[in-house]
């Protein structure tokens, strides 16, 4: 389930740099204000819904980099919360841990699981950069391109064989693919994920309807309108496996504000579709990130 959503801010530095040859020119002395974006709600660098193919943290090609981020979903039924750390090393290589809350509240008395019922899912990941830069390779079409793998754990392996789930555990595998265009302040991704995950693995994993990997698609596009805010959209495709409990594809419209280098803030309104019966689940997402 859910959101570290709103587009987010890896373009919200990017006014700093006036034109794609100031922009060489900078690469060898770090990262640009969030140009390792924010942290998703799995954990990786990039958007809220959207995993990106950059590297998070301000390394360059000979440090590393790391940030802190908590993130809050209030819904309709529902709350989600997240919280987590990621570390990215020379520009290449990103590893990251989430712990993930899926709180029931009163709608786990009526979905017959008890008060404030709470799904558990931890995620670790790792994402390496394989081709291209998403933003100092002005003079090239070609994105920044990376693949990545998430391994997930839910904690209520009981309930999830109840509702129809076939495993507690699994692995998500996604290329994706972003592009910053300086001259005209836009960010562009997109990723193709195969999953078997019910609401991004808080439900478990494959189902009654299918329990073979399906290719999915987020992507995320974002304009700046100052030196610091970023808004636009998202979209994430999610599978249906679960007889009974339908699924809905994801949809956002977010804010990001970059204070600086090392604190950000996002707020999103986020419409996640119906989750466990209970449909219009839509609310604000809020996230902070700080790091170096």
């Amino acid at each position: 389930m859910t959101v570290r959503a709103g587009a987010l801010g890896l373009a919200l530095g990017l006014a700093l740099a006036g034109s794609a040859a100031r922009a060489q020119d900078m690469a060898a002395s770090g990262k640009l204000l969030l140009t390792g974006g924010v942290t998703n709600v799995e954990g990786a660098g990039g958007g809220g819904l959207a995993t990106w193919a950059v590297i998070t943290g301000y390394e360059t090609v000979d440090e590393w980099g790391a940030n802190a981020h908590a993130t809050l979903v209030q819904l309709p039924d529902y709350q989600f919360r997240a919280a987590g750390v990621a570390v990215g090393f020379h520009d290449r290589l990103e590893v990251s841990y989430t712990r993930q809350a899926f709180d029931t509240g009163d709608t786990g008395g009526k979905l017959g699981l008890g008060q404030g019922f709470t799904f558990n899912q931890d995620i670790v990941g790792a994402k390496l950069r394989v081709l291209g830069d998403a933003v100092y390779a002005q003079d090239s079409w070609v994105p920044q391109v990376a693949v990545g793998v998430q391994w997930k754990r839910n904690d209520k392996g009981a309930i999830i064989k109840a509702i129809g789930g076939q495993d507690d555990t699994g692995v998500d595998y996604y290329v994706a693919a972003t592009k910053v265009l300086l001259n005209r302040s836009l960010v562009l991704d997109g990723t193709v994920r195969a999953t078997k995950a019910n609401q991004t693995g808080l439900l478990g994993f494959g189902g009654g309807k299918n329990d073979d990997y399906q290719l999915q698609f987020e992507g995320s596009a974002g304009v700046l309108v100052s030196k610091r805010l970023l808004i636009g959209a998202e979209y994430r495709s999610k599978p249906d496996n679960l007889t009974g409990l339908k699924e809905d594809d994801w949809v956002d419209l977010f804010a990001a504000y970059a204070f600086n280098k090392h604190l950000s803030v996002t707020a999103a309104y986020a419409d996640l579709g119906t989750i466990a019966t209970f449909k219009d689940q839509r609310g604000l997402y809020l996230s902070i990130q700080a790091g170096f």
